[in-house]
């Protein structure tokens, strides 16, 4: 069962990087969005909450991982 777990979180890990290139690559994001640049509050306040709930989550996960 931990082999399955780590190999699930590498290829998790794996994608999301793969993913992460290829977006910074593309066309679109290289040419750029006015809308995107004038709205850098919300996109700020939107991402420190989306790290907010992942840190929880990952939190919430390693003590049930170590407890369980």
């Amino acid at each position: 069962m931990e082999i399955g777990v780590v190999a699930l979180l590498l290829a998790l890990i794996a994608f999301a990087a793969i993913a992460t290139v290829w977006i910074g690559n593309s066309k679109q994001n290289k040419e750029g969005n006015p809308e995107y640049d004038q709205r850098t509050g919300k996109n700020t306040i939107r991402l420190t909450v989306f790290y907010v709930v992942a840190a929880v989550v990952a939190c919430v996960a390693l003590i049930w991982y170590v407890t369980g």
